[in-house]
């Protein structure tokens, strides 16, 4: 079989697919490249209704065209570049967002997960990730988290399946951020803090069944494999070189926190980072960032856990740059009332504050936050961290 003859629809941005399908029919061409800009693929729309990418598609047949791949330049040139003002006219502004160059990139290497996630969930295909940065699990994920052109998380949703392939590079990576690599940590720190507390609850996971020894296992060695490698392993990407540290942080982040949190379960720790975005202080932070922060509350509203493991998983956040406190987050000073927002969240009906073996009120939510802050102060102290 001869190799189709495609056209890259990129260049004709401003005309409608059906009016530049019927053109490029006309030429003779097999099928069309689609761009994710105009109205050629549209990815929030791809994620969000189930009949989008059939009606593509459909626009194509009318015209004897087929779809091979899809394009998505303008987002996937920001994972990389250094961020600037120009970028704000060729990115869509939930990936722009308040435009600061980190967060930037972190959202345009997501939007390139999730152009693949739904590309593949909707024609049936097989997909593959390849993650250059370690900021999060989602590259392993079968999840896509909402958020608003805001920076607010709406919510989140699984495509059913998760990627065939996850492909990554550690040179790639510790060549990137290291803001980004620490906020991975931050991510992964949560999947077996979490995933206990789902255990002690007898809890669903995300895919709405029990976890297994394996899933606990995984989650309990990503835990593990943080707190004995990621200070080491952040000294060397600050530096730009792979470590054996390095390789086993980058497994942690990327696979073993992907497996163990939808495996394991999530609860309290991601239900207060999800809603920190909504606080423009908070608008600098990444993911995982504020998963670390929200680490040390669920830690400070279970009254099982010992001040001994507390204590050590805090230090360990502020050895590898984690925020453990209001000011870290951007907050320094929050009144208790602003922080209401957070806990009645939290302790509505479908939260996943509901997987703990006791009752979480917005009360008691809030207190932890506050006692999360305070006990962050103290450890800084004590570490001579300012």
């Amino acid at each position: 079989m001869s190799r189709p003859i495609t056209l890259f629809t990129g260049q004709w941005a401003d005309l409608s697919l059906d009016a530049l399908a019927e053109m490029a029919a006309g030429w003779g061409y097999d099928g069309l490249e689609l761009g994710c800009w105009g109205d050629h693929f549209e990815v929030d729309k791809a994620l969000s209704d189930d009949g989008y990418c059939q009606s593509r598609q459909d626009i194509l047949a009318k015209h004897g065209l087929k779809v091979w791949a899809i394009s998505n330049h303008l987002v996937g040139q920001a994972v990389c570049d250094v961020i600037d003002e120009r970028h704000k006219a060729i990115l869509p502004p939930r990936v722009w967002g308040d435009g600061k160059g980190e967060k930037v990139q972190e959202r345009a290497a997501q939007e390139m997960i999730d152009t693949a996630k739904a590309a593949a969930h909707q024609a049936g295909i097989k997909m593959v990730t390849c993650p250059t940065i370690a900021s999060n699990d989602s590259p392993t994920s079968s999840f896509t988290v909402w958020y608003d052109e805001e920076g607010n998380c709406t919510g989140f949703e699984s495509w059913g399946r998760n990627p065939d392939l996850v492909l990554v590079d550690t040179q790639v990576i510790a060549e990137g951020p290291v803001e980004a690599f620490v906020a991975g940590m931050g991510d992964a720190l949560g999947t077996w803090v979490e995933a206990e507390a789902c255990h002690k609850a007898r809890a669903m996971n995300l895919a709405g069944g029990a976890a297994t020894m394996a899933a606990m296992a995984i989650a309990r060695l990503c835990y593990d494999v943080l707190m004995a490698h990621g200070a080491d392993a952040k000294r060397a990407v600050e530096k730009h070189v792979v470590t054996p540290a390095v390789e086993k942080v980058v497994e942690a982040n990327v696979l073993l926190s992907g497996l163990g949190f939808e495996s394991g379960g999530v609860a309290t720790a991601h239900m207060i980072a999800n809603c920190l975005p909504s606080f423009p202080e908070c608008h600098h932070l990444m993911h995982g960032h504020e998963v670390g922060f929200g680490v040390i509350s669920q830690l400070c509203l279970d009254e099982d856990v010992s001040a001994a493991e507390r204590n050590a998983i805090v230090d360990f956040e502020i050895a590898v740059g984690l925020p453990v406190t209001f000011a870290d987050l951007g907050l320094e000073g929050v009144a208790r009332d602003r922080l209401k927002t957070i806990g009645d969240i939290c302790a509505s009906e479908g939260s996943l504050c509901e997987n703990h073996p006791f009752e979480v009120t917005s009360a008691s939510v809030i207190d932890a936050i506050i006692a999360a802050d305070a006990l962050g102060r103290e450890r800084k102290k004590l570490a001579d961290v300012c």
